[in-house]
């Protein structure tokens, strides 16, 4: 037993001097590191300016959520005798959060550019109250988005379930926030706001799209809707839709940068799972169905059904 334990001790020693010899190199590393940064050709951010916060985003993202659907999202109790007492809890902590991020925002385009200062503080304290003020038009949006989903899902058995559990919800709520910001002409928030949900949902849409009322998207994973896609109302699109734009050589990016490259789907239409459409120039007309797999680069009349023809199959 003594030299079972002898030999447990030498094999210890022995552990703890290779782990000694492994840790006495990170110093080194970690100054290859340091000196790397100095490296032009990789991206850093070391300075005294902040930057936005993946973070903060995200928990402004679920603060949100609460004040659209309030009630739905809350640990605790909400009930008519602490609304008042939570509600401007929620408003002033939302607020502080908000303003912060937009002035972090602001403030990095400046440094980054060199740009004049633009009272990047108060800029995201104006800004902030101003979407802080949109909250009851947002709301009035979202019930739109949800009474469109469960009246044309048979498998919603409420708008509760909805609310709760339907990713393309989650996607669309985020979008309208980020879209919000986006007309402010903030600079990276609105597009953290809007991968966050592209992460999670499977569902990217571009935060400076314009969509209308009640738009659904029923399922949901796969779906892309680029920057200057145009969508009104009452529009219901599935899984694996993409509006997109033509594939451009790389020395026309910049100059068709604020152009319009993405698609305009009008009133009304539905666009089933795995179609494809693109190019700025092209228009769904209102009422239009198109069907599942199909690609389009052209526009289409409204009240038109477009269809892929039936593939021959192949039994064996």
């Amino acid at each position: 037993m003594a030299g079972k334990v002898v030999k447990q001790e030498k094999k210890c020693k022995t552990e703890v001097e290779a782990f000694s010899g492994y840790r006495k190199q990170l110093p080194d590393i970690a100054e290859k590191i340091i000196a790397n940064c100095d490296d032009e050709e990789c991206y850093t951010h070391i300075d005294y300016d902040p930057i936005p916060s993946n973070e903060s985003v995200i928990e402004i993202i679920h603060r949100f959520k609460r004040l659209l659907f309030p009630g739905y999202f809350y640990s605790g109790r909400l009930d008519p005798a602490n609304l008042k007492y939570s509600m401007g809890q929620s408003v002033s902590v939302l607020f502080d959060l908000l303003s912060e991020q937009v002035a972090n925002s602001i403030r990095h385009d400046c440094f980054r550019y060199k740009r004049e200062c633009t009272d990047c503080g108060e800029r995201g304290q104006a800004i902030a109250l101003d979407i802080l003020d949109s909250v009851p038009s947002l709301r009035k949006a979202m019930a739109a988005d949800v009474t469109g989903a469960y009246e044309g899902d048979p498998a919603a058995k409420s708008t509760d379930e909805i609310i709760f559990s339907y990713p393309g919800l989650f996607a669309i709520m985020v979008y309208r926030i980020a879209h919000k910001i986006f007309e402010h002409k903030v600079p990276l928030l609105p597009r953290i706001m809007s991968e966050y949900a592209h992460s999670i949902t499977g569902i990217d849409i571009h935060p400076g799209a314009t969509i209308g009322k009640s738009f659904v998207i029923d399922h949901g994973t796969g779906i892309v809707i680029g920057e200057t896609t145009k969508i009104g109302n009452s529009v219901r699109i599935y899984q694996g839709v993409t509006l997109g734009a033509h594939s451009l050589p790389k020395e026309t990016v910049g100059k068709l940068r604020w152009e319009k490259r993405h698609p305009t789907i009008e009133d009304d239409v539905i666009i089933y799972a795995g179609t494809t459409i693109l190019g700025g120039d092209t228009v769904i007309g209102a009422r239009s169905v198109i069907g599942g797999n199909v690609w389009l680069t052209k526009s289409v009349p409204p009240d038109t059904k477009v269809l892929m023809e039936e593939p021959k199959l192949i039994y064996k």
